[in-house]
């Protein structure tokens, strides 16, 4: 009873911690994407939203301002690569041992800590992303993109998808 009691308290853990990655997980590939969607010019030749141009024109940004986050954004994007494409395979031994009769408890606690390493490195380099965004802005800049992040970050975690 006392084993079936641990069982059943660690899948909720596994569980709980799995659901909380994967919303983190939205969330940040949802900020990728945005970043790099909407800079792909349409083929048809229509106007181009990029990134640039958002916060240039949300945060009233100086020419040199603008390829500065430009700069920074496509640096945090390498910093951060490695990290989400070492998710995927870890995702992926998860999803298989959910499937099995009796999962692993200590293989899927394990496969979570990891995510949960790399999930917490990308989140420590979105923090100094945005600190080097800031260092950039004007006062009044940085309160305006402090509004413009929180947006963009509570609209994806309500709706589930970027912008």
């Amino acid at each position: 009873m006392v084993n079936t009691m641990n069982l059943f308290t660690s899948k909720r853990l596994v569980t709980t911690a799995v659901v909380l990655l994967v919303l983190l997980n939205i969330t940040l590939l949802s900020a990728l994407w945005f970043q790099n969607s909407h800079r792909r010019e349409h083929l048809s030749g229509d106007h181009q939203f990029n990134h640039e141009r958002f916060f240039e024109k949300q945060l009233d940004l100086s020419e040199s301002q603008t390829i500065s986050f430009e700069k920074l954004r496509q640096e945090h994007f390498l910093k951060v690569r490695p990290e989400i494409e070492a998710i995927a395979p870890l995702k992926k031994q998860l999803v298989e041992e959910s499937f099995k009769d009796i999962p692993d408890t200590k293989k899927t606690d394990s496969l979570v800590a990891a995510i949960g390493l790399h999930q917490a490195a990308i989140e420590r380099e979105l923090l100094l992303h945005f600190h080097q965004l800031s260092k950039l802005c004007t006062p009044e800049q940085r309160s305006r993109l402090k509004t413009v992040l929180e947006n963009m970050s509570t609209r994806r975690m309500h709706s589930g998808k970027g912008r």
